[in-house]
């Protein structure tokens, strides 16, 4: 079965960085785009950096420039790496991967989530 395991959430000062991970097993990881979401509490899950197999990335714009996405596929292994934290960003981030090598529509599977949380 698809599994999705998230890791390096924490807390951060703002301005800060955060380096999550999420290992996958379960399917061909390196022909599957894979995302990154996230979600505040009483908000929507939003989209925040998705890279497909063939590492074109794509950012939301509140993050852009801010965070990057990147992929090691002999690890089975999609990163985000999170710069200059502001307490907007606080919220669970969501591993999630497409069937496809390429994102179109919603995610297939879903990770349990990290907690992020930025504050002085």
């Amino acid at each position: 079965q698809v599994q999705l395991v998230e890791s390096g959430g924490g807390e951060v000062q703002p301005g800060g960085s955060l380096r999550l991970s999420c290992v996958a097993s379960g399917f061909p990881f390196s022909n599957r785009a894979m995302s990154w979401y996230r979600q505040a509490p009483g908000k929507d899950r939003e989209l925040v950096a998705s890279i497909s197999a063939g590492r074109t990335t794509n950012y939301a714009d509140f993050v852009r420039g801010r965070f990057t996405i990147s992929r090691d596929n002999a690890k089975n292994m999609v990163a985000l790496e999170m710069n200059s934290l502001k307490p907007e960003d606080a919220a669970v981030y969501f591993c999630a991967a497409s069937r496809l090598a390429y994102t179109i529509g919603r995610p297939d599977y879903w990770g349990q989530g990290t907690q992020v949380t930025v504050s002085s």
